[in-house]
């Protein structure tokens, strides 16, 4: 009875399905969260008669033959990067990148660099610049003591005015990195990703230049969930859920019927 394990996959995929899309729904306030899709594949097939085998010894060819489905699996969860939009903050530290880009952070515990589209940065007791978990955005950047004024241009270059004086310095410039294949980076948490062989090796430039985003100062990216959209998946994967839980009901009066046959 293939339908039993059949319904039983079409249920384990919905389930996965609504997993992925409670997650995005969860995480609609998540500065620069992006969205998951769950993308599904078809199991192997059982050939009853393989399409193309000879029917006859005049070497007559089956046209189509018969093939069985086993169920489904789920294939990926795919992220989606486009779509964020931008709020604005007026804080000095708050940093989003307009376009491609990701900022480098160092994780503690020699873990190696994250990265992020998270800017929401703030300044530590000895004035470099980190993230709300105090990890250091890279390359380090320190602000004096005295710096009355912070001011990051388009192209990261981060700029203070010091108390008393009239003219900016510059103190540090910002870099972003891109990857071949964003949707291969690894999530770890924390609004953080990691470099992975699906990525492939991180490309570092200034922002505002060929490739890269540009930097806006006192904005933060928003998420990229649309509460409608989600919504509507959610209800299509429930639809979807309780047509395959029908599956099983259905199989089972089946074999009910059969084991009272006398």
């Amino acid at each position: 009875m293939r339908a039993l394990d059949i319904g039983a996959t079409g249920m384990l995929a919905q389930q996965t399905n609504v997993d992925v899309i409670s997650n995005n729904i969860a995480n609609m306030n998540t500065t620069a969260f992006t969205k998951r899709r769950a993308e599904f594949n078809d199991l192997l097939y059982q050939n009853i008669i393989r399409p193309g085998a000879a029917s006859s010894a005049d070497q007559t060819i089956v046209p189509s033959g018969i093939q069985l489905g086993l169920g489904v699996k789920t294939a990926a969860v795919y992220r989606i990067t486009d779509g964020g939009g931008l709020t604005k903050t007026d804080n000095d530290l708050d940093l989003a990148i307009r376009g491609r880009g990701y900022f480098q952070i160092e994780l503690p515990e020699g873990k190696g660099i994250g990265y992020t589209r998270d800017g929401a940065f703030q300044r530590n007791g000895d004035g470099v610049i980190v993230t709300h978990d105090g990890y250091i955005v890279q390359p380090e950047i320190t602000l004096p003591e005295d710096a009355v004024e912070v001011y990051v241009n388009a192209s990261g270059e981060v700029w203070v005015k010091q108390d008393g004086e009239t003219d900016e310095v510059n103190v540090g410039q910002l870099e972003l990195a891109t990857f071949p294949n964003e949707a291969g980076l690894e999530a770890i948490g924390d609004n953080m990703f990691m470099e992975t062989a699906a990525s492939g090796a991180p490309i570092l430039d200034n922002p505002d230049t060929e490739g890269f985003g540009s930097i806006l100062q006192g904005y933060l990216t928003t998420s990229n969930v649309d509460a409608v959209t989600e919504i509507t998946e959610l209800v299509s994967a429930q639809r979807a859920y309780e047509l395959n839980s029908k599956i099983i009901s259905t199989a089972d009066q089946m074999l009910s019927t059969v084991n009272q046959l006398k």
